[in-house]
Parts: structure tokens; sequence; C-alpha cells
């Protein structure tokens, strides 16, 4: 059994993961770390996996994380990447579940997360983790970025009509909403059911943290033509530079992400159909419905499946597409199991069986 340690276990990302984990038939995990909780059983705090791991959390100095095959980090941003370089050395492959290693330029991450980066050597080491764009770097990484659940949802949308080159890159929209689970487990006002319930609203306009992830992504494929695995970091004055707007909505909903993305048609030859089931063919998370479909997010409730439609508007030369996904499990822990099993050599769907909660 392959032995899997956890840091910061407490939030909603840590007990999705946990929950995945206890049905994977190779791994053990053999800690879970958390200075506040320290000494609680980990089905004090998540009932619902009573019966299923016999654990306390334990504070970081007590995990022997360096003893680990693999250690997740579902920690808040800027956490990580303090403890990984020395787990790193260790020989412990790491998944970072935060955005610590997600940016490639540390001026970039000083700019949005307002803090010095600590290990910016590892910055262009990181994968980024998105197996339908980078599976075989994922394999031989021993350190991964976990994509954000709203990249998710949008990168693999945009994906390929942009690998084919056949959509305007100066124009890029995406309006997309997410429940309250993707404000993590924090008190929080605004997340309330009281000030969220019978209410949708937009956040972020000026800027969101996500923004400069799927910019950074989508660019490194615009440049690349082809479905890429490049990780070059690109120039500002490059003439593929993307005009990517990104609008972020919170609705009333506990999980969930529907991304509704518009870009203008260069190419209107494309059955733009065939190319999204030809794209994700093999893909085995990525679900393309039938033309003319509307994913719902409840049909993703619990797995990690991305469900696509692509539609072309009448009288329109634009193109729409809705993607949905759950934000705590492709967007965030069963995305993280899947680069788990590609880095441990594993099955990539192993322990992310499952069918959709309904209703």
């Amino acid at each position: 059994m392959l032995k899997i340690g956890i840091v910061g276990g407490t939030g909603y990302t840590g007990s999705e993961l946990l929950r995945l984990l206890c049905q994977h038939p190779q791994i053990k995990i053999t800690a879970i770390t958390s200075r506040s909780e320290s000494g609680t059983r980990i089905d004090a705090m998540f009932p619902n996996l009573r019966g299923a791991l016999d654990l306390k959390f334990v504070t970081p100095d007590q995990a022997h994380l360096n003893q680990c095959d693999l250690v997740f980090f579902a920690t808040p941003n800027g956490t990580a990447m303090h403890q990984v370089p020395q787990l790193l050395a260790s020989g412990v492959k790491i998944i970072d579940l935060a955005a610590d290693f997600r940016l490639q330029d540390p001026e970039q991450w000083l700019q949005w997360y307002g803090i010095q980066h600590q290990c910016p050597e590892l910055l262009t080491e990181a994968v980024y983790g998105l197996p339908e764009l980078n599976r075989e770097a994922i394999r031989n990484a021993r350190l991964v970025a976990n994509p954000g659940c709203y990249p998710t949802a949008v990168i693999l949308g945009f994906l390929p009509l942009i690998e084919a080159n056949i959509v305007d890159c100066k124009l890029l929209i995406a309006d997309a909403k997410s429940g309250v689970s993707g404000a993590g487990r924090k008190a929080n006002v605004a997340t309330l059911m009281g000030e969220a319930g019978e209410s949708f609203k937009a956040y972020g306009i000026p800027g969101h943290r996500h923004w400069p992830e799927i910019h950074q992504i989508l660019q490194q494929v615009a440049i690349a033509g082809t479905k890429s695995e490049s990780k070059a970091i690109f120039s500002k004055k490059t003439e593929h530079q993307l005009d990517f707007t990104f609008v972020p909505h919170l609705v009333p909903m506990v999980r969930g992400i529907e991304a509704t993305l518009y870009t203008r048609l260069t190419d209107n030859t494309q059955d733009l159909q065939v190319l999204f089931e030809s794209r994700y063919a093999q893909e085995p998370f990525v679900d393309v419905l039938p033309a003319g479909s509307h994913p719902e997010t409840r049909s993703v409730r619990g797995v990690n499946t991305c469900r696509i439609a692509v539609h072309r508007p009448e009288y329109s030369s634009m193109v729409v597409i809705s993607s949905v996904i759950d934000n705590l499990v492709k967007g965030a822990a069963g995305q993280a199991v899947q680069n788990m099993n590609l880095m441990l050599g594993l099955e990539e769907g192993m322990g992310l069986a499952g069918i959709a909660l309904q209703p």
C-alpha cells in the first residue's frame, strides 16, 4: 500500500479528499495534520467518515510526512510553499490543491496574492495538474499544482476551440457561477444561508485570482497551436496575447460550477460537435453531451466528471460552450486523486468510480 499524507484536512476540500481516498484500494492514509484540531478524531469533525477512517488530526511535527510516498496540501494559499522544498528533498511527491505553484511568474504571484513566494525556483518545475492537457508531464512530476475549480471548468470548455485555432483569442469571455462551498468552510457572513439564499450576484469583476491562472494556460495552448504539454513562460509582448474576461458569480447552492463561455469563430467550416467529441473521446472524466444539450450541475454532483455542451446560436458568429463540474471533486479533490494515480503509476480512474447523486 502506498502511504499518503494530508496537510490541512479540515476544510471542504480536505473532507472531500478524505472521502475519496477512503475508497481507494491502493493507498493508506497515514497522517492528516491540523494544528488547531490536533487530537480530534476525523470522524468527530466529519461524521460521514465514521467507520471508514480511524485516525486523529496530528500536528505537522507528529505526522512524519517525509515517510510518505505522496503528500497532499489542502491548505490556504501561501502555506505549502514553506514546507514543499524539504519534502521534495526527502523524495516525497507533492500535490498542492491551493494556488502556491499554479502561476509560473513570482512577480505575478506577488501581484495577485500579496506575499513573496518562498521557493520561486520551483514554479517552473511544477506541472499544472490538468490531465486532459498535461497527462504525460504529470506522470513524471514530483510536484503538481492542482488546478482551481473555475479554471478547470473554463479551460476544458475552451480547449478544443483554441487548440484547433478556429476562434478569436482576442475575445474570450467566461461567465461562471459557483455554489457557496467554493468559498471554503470558514465562517463568512457573505456565504451564510440567510445572506446567499434567494440571491444571485457577481463578484471579483475588477480582478479575480483565477484570472491569471486561466489566462496563463489558455495562452500556452494558443501559442502551441495544437495539444500542448509546454510549460514555458510567455512574454507579455507576444502577438498571441489573449483578451480574456472572467466574471464569477455566487449562486445559492452548495456544490457545483457552471461556466458559460463565449468566443467568436474565425472558421465556420468546422463541425463543432465532432470537434469536441473527438478531442475528448479518450478522456475518462470529460463527457461531451449530444448537440442541443444544456448540462446541469446536479448531473455531476459528487463525481469527477466535467460535462460539456457546445452551441452555435443562430444568426451569430459566436460559439457558446456550457461546462459543469462539482467544484469539490473535478474542481479540487477528485482531480487531485486523478493526478495522484498518474504520479504513482496507478490506473488513472482508480478510486474515482461513481454515479452522481440524484436528487
